[in-house]
C-alpha cells in the first residue's frame, strides 16, 4: 500500500510520516506551496521556504521520497477569493474548514493519486472508523481525535465519504505530548518546531491590511449599544425569532469612535477598536455593512453577545453522513460546536423547508455568519455541519 503523506515541516505531520513508515508502509512526502503573496502577513518573508526545507530534512531523517506541488493557484480561487467575497458580505469565513475541504483533501489528494498513492496521510488530530451497511456499503465515520486538547475534527467537518475513504490520521488515537516524545527520541527535525498559526499555508496576518488587497477601507461609526436597550425588546420565542439577530440602528445607541471599515471586523471581536473610557472590554456585537456601522457592547455578558439559535440555509447543510440525513420536519438532537475549541452545546436541529435550524440548550456566545457549525453524536462522531446564515 502506497501512502503520500502532506509532510508540511511541523511535528505532526512529521511523526504521522514517521509512524507509518515504521509499520511497513510504501510512504512518500508530498509537500504544498499555497501562497506566495506576503501582503499583510506578521512573518518573514519566506516562511514557507523555511517549511520546505524542514520537510525534506524529515523526509530524508526517515528515508523517504520528497515530491513537491505549488497549489497556489488554486489555493486563491477556492479559498483565498472566497474570503475576500465573504468578508466584503460582512461574513467571517474559515479558511482552515474551506482548505481541508478544497485543497488538502481535494487538489492535494489528486496530485498524490497521480503520483501513484493509495491514501493520503495528514497530521490531523481526529480519528477515522468504518463499517459495511446492510447494503454492503463501506460507511466512513470522521471521529475526534483523542486528544481533546487538540482535536481538530471541526477543521474536517466539510468532508465527504469519498474524501474520508483516501484519508489516513495515524496521529489521532495520540496526545500531543506524546506525539513531540516520538519527534525528540527520532531525533527528527521538527520536534521542537512550534505550532503554525494564522490563516492555512498564509500565516499569521494583519486582517486589515490582509483584506484591503481587495477590500476599500472607508471610515464609518462605532455605535455602542447599552445593556438597557434590549428591556424594551420583547423577543419572539419561535424558532425563526430566536435565531433571527437583532437589526440595530445608529440612534439606538451612541456613537464612541470610528473604524475603517464595518468588513474588518466580526461579531465577538474584541481587538483592534482602539477606544477607551470603558472599564470592561468592548465588543463587536453586530455589523452592518450598507451603511457601514459597527455595533459595540461593553462587557464579555452584554446581552447582544447571545442567542439562543442559529439558522443554515438549504444549500449550505453538509452530511459527511449522508446515510443519516435528516428529513423535512425531523427534529434530532446533536452535540454542537460552532467554532474550534469551543466545548461541545447541547443543541436540537430542526430540519424545515426552509433550511436547518439549531436551538442551543444555553444561549451561545459570538454567532458569526459565514462560520461553521458541525453536529457530533455522543460517541465523538461528526455528523454534518453548514455554514452559518445568520
Amino acid at each position: 500500500m502506497r501512502i503520500a503523506v502532506g509532510l508540511s515541516g511541523g511535528v505532526d505531520s512529521s511523526v504521522a510520516a514517521l509512524l507509518l513508515k515504521q509499520a511497513g508502509y510504501d510512504v512518500f512526502a508530498l509537500f504544498m506551496q499555497n501562497w506566495h503573496d506576503t501582503t499583510g502577513t506578521l512573518h518573514g518573508d519566506c516562511e514557507w521556504e523555511e517549511d520546505k526545507f524542514v520537510a525534506e530534512m524529515v523526509a530524508k531523517k526517515i528515508g523517504i521520497p520528497f515530491h513537491f506541488v505549488d497549489l497556489s493557484d488554486v489555493y486563491r480561487q477556492r479559498v483565498v477569493d472566497y474570503m475576500f467575497d465573504e468578508y466584503e458580505k460582512g461574513r467571517t469565513p474559515n479558511p482552515d474548514v474551506l482548505c481541508n475541504r478544497e485543497i488538502k483533501f481535494d487538489a492535494f489528494l489528486q496530485c498524490a493519486l497521480d503520483l501513484g498513492a493509495d491514501y493520503v496521510a495528514t497530521g490531523h488530530y481526529c480519528r477515522k472508523e468504518q463499517f459495511i451497511d446492510k447494503s454492503g456499503e463501506t460507511i466512513y465515520r470522521l471521529m475526534a481525535g483523542t486528544d481533546g486538547n487538540k482535536d481538530q475534527s471541526y477543521f474536517l467537518c466539510q468532508l465527504n465519504q469519498a474524501q474520508l475513504s483516501k484519508s489516513m490520521f495515524p496521529i489521532g488515537d495520540i496526545i500531543k505530548p506524546e506525539v513531540r516524545r516520538i519527534a525528540k527520541e527520532a531525533d527528527l527535525p521538527s520536534a521542537d518546531k512550534k505550532d503554525s498559526q494564522g490563516i492555512c499555508f498564509v500565516g499569521k496576518v494583519d486582517l486589515p491590511v490582509f483584506l484591503q488587497q481587495k477590500l476599500k477601507a472607508e471610515e464609518g461609526n462605532v455605535v455602542e449599544i447599552f445593556s438597557d436597550f434590549y428591556k424594551s425588546i420583547t423577543p419572539g420565542d419561535d424558532i425563526e425569532s430566536l435565531s433571527t439577530p437583532i437589526k440595530y440602528n445608529q440612534s439606538d445607541g451612541k456613537v464612541i469612535g470610528t473604524h475603517q471599515g464595518a468588513q474588518f471586523y466580526t461579531i465577538g471581536q474584541r481587538k483592534g477598536l482602539n477606544i477607551g473610557g470603558h472599564k470592561e472590554p468592548l465588543f463587536i456585537i453586530a455589523t452592518d455593512i450598507e451603511n457601514n456601522i459597527i455595533y459595540v457592547g461593553e462587557g464579555q455578558e452584554h446581552p447582544g453577545l447571545y442567542r439562543k439559535a442559529l439558522h443554515i440555509i438549504e444549500d449550505e447543510i453538509h452530511w459527511i453522513r449522508p446515510d443519516m440525513a435528516m428529513s423535512i420536519g425531523e427534529q434530532r438532537d446533536y452535540l454542537i460546536r460552532i467554532r474550534y475549541r469551543q466545548p461541545l452545546q447541547k443543541g436540537r436541529l430542526i430540519y424545515t423547508g426552509n433550511g436547518m435550524y439549531i436551538l442551543f440548550e444555553q444561549a451561545q456566545r459570538g454567532v458569526t455568519p459565514g462560520q461553521f457549525a458541525a453536529w457530533y453524536s455522543i460517541d465523538g462522531e461528526v455528523i454534518g455541519s453548514g455554514v452559518i446564515n445568520r
